[in-house]
């Protein structure tokens, strides 16, 4: 069974632009990699209703609760991996801010016997379409296509 992420994109408009709220993936196997930003997401289990999970993981990666009111169902996409992502759309104000993301552990460097602690996201912020299209994981920018005008 392939794996199964839920996420949050919010949106605001500003003047002519679009901007959305993403997330700098942490953690040293992202450190160097390009297209590390994403949708604010994380796994779920089968049980777990996907817009619950995607409120969840929003609290967790940005240390605040997921703005307030309506969410627009954006489907699903199917990254390169198999991994698949369901995302909701919600409008946000500008006060929306990354506070702090909850940690992982994991061996590192490889094979050491090592284990280090690891902010699940870098950073988040908002970005204009066209930025967030340069630098969103590949797949994901089928969601930027989706999103309410």
């Amino acid at each position: 069974m392939p794996r199964t992420s839920a996420g949050l994109l919010p949106y605001r408009h500003d003047g002519e632009r679009t901007l959305v709220f993403v997330a700098r993936m942490g953690g040293p196997l992202w450190a160097r990699r390009e297209r590390a930003w994403s949708v604010v997401k994380g796994e779920h289990d089968a049980d777990e209703e996907p817009l619950a999970a995607a409120e969840r993981e929003f609290r967790e990666e940005v240390g605040v609760d997921a703005p307030p009111g309506p969410r627009t169902d954006l489907g699903e996409v199917r990254q390169s991996g198999g991994k698949r992502v369901h995302v909701w759309a919600v409008e946000a104000g500008a006060e929306l801010a990354f506070v702090a993301s909850e940690t992982f552990e994991m061996e590192w460097p490889p094979r050491s016997g090592r284990r280090q602690s690891f902010p699940e996201v870098d950073t988040a912020q908002w970005l204009d379409l066209d930025a967030a299209r340069e630098c969103l994981v590949a797949a994901q920018t089928d969601f930027l296509d989706r999103l309410p005008r």
